[in-house]
């Protein structure tokens, strides 16, 4: 199988620089349903259930829930350690902006997400913020 490679143009939200393994997620996220002492979704019946989004770099559609949930949730997490290394978000919301900003988390948004359905959990991708790019390692 030949290996894939990932080049995509995108649009800062939180400047950056983070490389990791790619985690993509079909469903939206709330950082309070993720376990901060190791960073695994324990919301039931979401598409991400089981797995650390810790030092990823996570692409879902959208964050979840009320502001108070979701800055306590990531707040948690980067407590721990077990912040997601970047973040690359389909629909943005000032809760899941202001929440990135406060903590320091490359996010980026302008990208459909549909570039991500053929390429595997796992491969590791560098999300450079500051010039507007998403490519894949190695």
């Amino acid at each position: 199988m030949a290996r894939q490679e990932i080049q995509l143009r995108c649009r800062r939200v939180v400047h950056g620089r983070a490389s990791g393994e790619l985690l993509v997620s079909g469903d939206d996220i709330c950082f309070y349903l993720v376990n901060p002492d190791d960073g695994v979704v324990i919301d039931k019946g979401h598409d991400l259930e089981g797995h650390s989004v810790a030092g990823k770099v996570l692409v879902f559609p959208n964050g979840k829930g009320s502001s108070v949930v979701q800055l306590d949730g990531l707040y948690q997490l980067g407590a721990k350690g077990n912040l997601p290394a970047a973040m690359v978000v389909g629909t943005l919301d000032t809760v899941l902006v202001a929440c990135a900003v406060i903590l320091e988390i490359p996010t980026v948004t302008g990208v459909d997400l549909a570039a991500f359905n053929d390429v595997e959990d796992g491969m590791v991708v560098t999300v450079d913020a500051d010039r507007g790019l998403i490519v894949s390692e190695g």
